[in-house]
């Protein structure tokens, strides 16, 4: 169960024989230190069925006791978020989850719990994302007691104070009408749009609409239907006794007061965008490109070699190919990149990016969509294929490098599916990495890399970006098989596009 005990004795052997050398005989020690030998480091990853516990109340634990620091990390993960958010009340979800923290508990106003939790340096924390939420709590083990009286409280009866809501509301309108005024921000939105369409519910912005009509009311109603045990996934690390902290978290979940329902499945409907070249038109110094094709889910059978094939076309850093033709060789930019990830709960799609000057932006893309071409038409080298399979195998360890990080992966995995739909994923993970090879790399580019379906997304200085560069002259309908647009930006109050 202790997972890294064999990197431990590794560890310790070698610490033994710096302390100790009489302990080798002198025949046995080479007169060059590459001469040395040492036995395979094996690794061996941790087992979830081992910290995994389904509480009487319907949650689900991934506990595990390190009496090393006096110290207990807890996460109580939550199925649901924004995409539950009601029509004309998006934000929803997303105050509730700020405010549930943060806007005080029957025994206690919201400023005055703040700086209780400060007197004991406990942090506590709780917000509500797109698919889910979480409510944190790191505190010193000896403050166990007062620290899940908090918890429980914050968890079930949260006050949702009306003047902090109403600060909050505010504080989220004056950042809607930032929306336009980073680049980044433009592009991602429109990329979202165009990758998977307007009706999609990750593409349900708040406005000040939707913001100015949510009531104490509606997080109210929010919380009691989604926030309860059956939606619960619990991560907790530290020092305590196992035993001792599964009573701690029953009673923590015991006599929930609202019955509530379980989180339903994540809507699934997406429309891809028409290929070809989208522009957004903004005074800014660099363009922003953002080069994309339909996307996979993780559980895809090619999504191992999916990965090999996306670190050695982008994802690989410095050794990857985008990277060395547009910022290595032809400077054109600080960072490219590409990413093929696979959605937890549906597709997400491939995405290769980077921002460059104005009149080089064309011509890197040029550069990009020639590389997407060349790992579909032609084999990748035998050493792009071992380099690409160490940075997934040699990294692997770091996944699991502390009890924190293993509960977490566990509570992560079980989120998404994935310790019920393949149990031996981790223990399977590097044997699938590494039987990868050459033909699979190709294969998967021509299945999952379709050019006739590119979409081009750039945000900058329009007509400069359409000048180019005198020296590498780019016909913009050439990148694509589809036309050349130019989007409107999006009012950041309303969300519809500007004319």
């Amino acid at each position: 169960m202790f997972h890294f005990l064999n990197i431990k004795r590794t560890f310790s052997y070698l610490l033994v024989l710096m302390l100790f050398p009489c302990l080798i005989r002198s025949q046995e020690i080479p007169d060059r230190p590459e001469k040395l030998k040492f036995s395979p480091l094996v690794y061996n990853p941790p087992n979830p069925a081992d910290y995994r516990v389904k509480l009487p109340s319907g949650a689900v634990v991934y506990i595990y006791s390190d009496r090393e620091r006096p110290l207990i990390d807890l996460s109580v993960n939550i199925r649901g978020g924004s995409y539950l958010d009601p029509d004309e009340k998006e934000g929803l979800a997303s105050l509730t989850g700020y405010l549930m923290a943060r806007g005080g508990i029957p025994s206690k106003p919201a400023d005055e719990l703040d700086e209780e939790l400060e007197f004991f340096a406990a942090r506590l924390s709780s917000n509500f994302s797109g698919l889910n939420g979480s409510v944190s709590l790191n505190l010193l083990s000896k403050d166990a007691d007062r620290g899940f009286e908090i918890l429980r409280a914050v968890l079930a009866a949260p006050s949702f104070q009306q003047d902090k809501l109403d600060l909050r509301k505010t504080q989220v309108i004056q950042g809607l009408k930032k929306r336009n005024d980073d680049s980044s921000s433009i592009e991602s939105r429109e990329r979202n749009f165009l990758a998977y369409g307007d009706n999609f519910w990750f593409n349900r912005h708040p406005t000040t609409a939707s913001i100015e009509s949510i009531r104490r009311e509606d997080l109210l109603e929010f919380h009691h239907k989604w926030v309860n045990p059956k939606n619960f996934i619990i991560s907790v690390s530290g020092d305590f006794e196992r035993e001792d902290m599964l009573k701690r978290l029953n009673q923590l979940l015991g006599s929930w007061p609202h019955d509530g329902q379980f989180a339903p499945d994540i809507p699934q409907k997406q429309k891809y965008g028409k290929p070809g070249v989208y522009i957004v038109d903004k005074d800014v110094n660099q363009g922003r490109v953002s080069i994309i094709m339909p996307g996979i889910r993780w559980d895809d059978p090619d999504y191992y070699a999916i990965q090999i094939m996306n670190d050695i076309l982008g994802g690989g850093g410095f050794t990857s190919r985008i990277t060395n033709r547009v910022r290595s060789d032809e400077g054109l930019a600080y960072s490219a990149r590409s990413s093929f990830p696979g959605g937890a709960f549906y597709p997400i799609v491939f995405r290769a990016g980077f921002q460059s000057k104005s009149r080089t932006v064309l011509y890197a893309t040029s550069i990009v969509l020639e590389e997407i071409k060349k790992i579909i038409e032609e084999s990748v080298d035998e050493n792009e294929l071992i380099t690409a399979k160490k940075s997934f195998t040699d990294t692997f360890p770091n996944n699991f490098s502390s009890s924190a990080k293993v509960v977490s992966q566990f509570a992560s995995d079980e989120m998404i599916g994935r310790f019920l739909k393949q149990p031996d994923y981790w223990f399977k993970y590097r044997e699938r990495i590494e039987a990868v090879d050459i033909r699979a790399v190709q294969r998967v580019a021509k299945k999952h890399l379709d050019l006739d379906k590119v979409i081009v997304l750039i945000v900058g200085q329009k007509q400069s970006i359409l000048d180019g560069h005198p020296d590498h002259p780019i016909d913009l309908k050439q990148l694509t098989s589809g036309s050349v647009r130019e989007l409107p930006i999006r009012n950041p109050l309303t969300m519809q596009p500007e004319k």
